[in-house]
């Protein structure tokens, strides 16, 4: 049997502290477009994690995620000023309904509550997915804000990506009989 030729994935071309964009300009590394592509690749992660979490007790969220990890490489490419790659509108779309549909399902008091994170061992999982997405919307807004131009259905699914990870958590946690915590004044 031949072997494969050997390919490294370490070009060394980032060695001085620049990297490529998806268009082929060399920036800095701590160039604000980074910092966003960087923080999506974050929230991907943690994002495989919630999936491998979710098992086969919801598998329609796990599907559904994998649809998001999709969804996160495309808007990455985007803001990495890829030329052929643009996020489409409809999975903004796809996010609202299906984070609607689980909305409905939750008790009708559930959004009235400030809940501790975490319940159960997904639930956590989740709450941080949650806090990087946010973490994402900020230094998207940053980015934007020094001069990288940002689509708004961009912003819009990371804000709406953000509510649906509150969402499932507390779906989870219910599904799971987890009895939360709420946030109390001292």
């Amino acid at each position: 049997m031949k072997s494969k030729p050997f390919i490294s994935v370490s070009t060394k071309t980032g060695d001085q502290g620049e990297s490529s964009l998806a268009d082929g300009q060399r920036v800095s590394k701590d160039d604000p477009l980074f910092d966003v592509v960087g923080t999506l690749d974050e929230l991907n992660s943690w994002l495989g994690l919630v999936v491998v979490k979710l098992d086969a007790g919801f598998p329609e969220h796990q599907q559904f995620l994998l649809t998001v990890q999709h969804n996160l490489f495309y808007i990455g490419a985007e803001v990495a000023l890829s030329p052929q790659t643009k996020f489409n509108r409809e999975s903004l779309t796809k996010l609202e309904k299906i984070s609607e549909n689980l909305q409905k399902s939750l008790q009708a008091d559930w959004y009235q509550k400030f809940l501790l994170p975490g319940g159960t061992e997904t639930g956590a999982v989740l709450d941080i997915a949650r806090t990087v997405c946010r973490r994402c919307e900020r230094v998207l807004v940053k980015a934007d804000q020094e001069g990288c131009q940002i689509r708004p259905v961009i912003f819009k699914y990371l804000n709406r990506l953000s509510d649906y990870l509150f969402v499932l958590r507390c779906f989870v946690n219910h599904s799971l009989e987890y009895q939360e915590k709420q946030w109390r004044p001292i």
